[in-house]
């Protein structure tokens, strides 16, 4: 199965390593994780604004997602879809890369599932739904 996991999700992922990053390493190690450059360009900017070189090595933490996640070019949707327009290109990538559900903390984006058959599920909704799809 395709997912693709928003940047809230990979952040909580490297720095609470709690419930995110289990999840995380469940989609790698079980699914294909779909990504884009532009998401990996928004998850840089937010590491290297918030958090010390000491706390996340970003760089590493990048080149990691990069090699592991399948990067796609998504597409200008034709219309905005998301109050929060900055969220329109998580959407994009997701229906470029065919996914089958986005995995986010972000409410902009949960109060549209499903988004054009893609379910948009929080981190805790994802377990659940995908022991029902097996």
């Amino acid at each position: 199965m395709k997912l693709l996991c928003d940047t809230n999700v990979l952040i909580a992922a490297l720095v609470a390593r709690r419930t995110c990053s289990d999840l995380l390493e469940h989609c790698v190690r079980q699914h294909v994780v779909v990504s884009s450059q532009s998401l990996l360009n928004e998850l840089r900017d937010v590491l290297e604004s918030k958090f010390s070189p000491r706390a996340i090595d970003a760089r590493a933490a990048l080149r990691l997602f990069a090699d592991t996640f399948t990067l796609v070019t998504p597409d200008t949707l034709d219309s905005p879809a998301c109050r929060d327009r900055d969220d329109d290109v998580v959407l994009a990538t997701a229906l470029v890369g065919e996914c089958a559900a986005i995995i986010t903390g972000d409410q902009d984006l949960l109060i549209l599932d499903p988004f054009r058959g893609i379910r948009v599920l929080a981190p805790s909704a994802f377990w659940k739904w995908e022991s029902e799809h097996r």
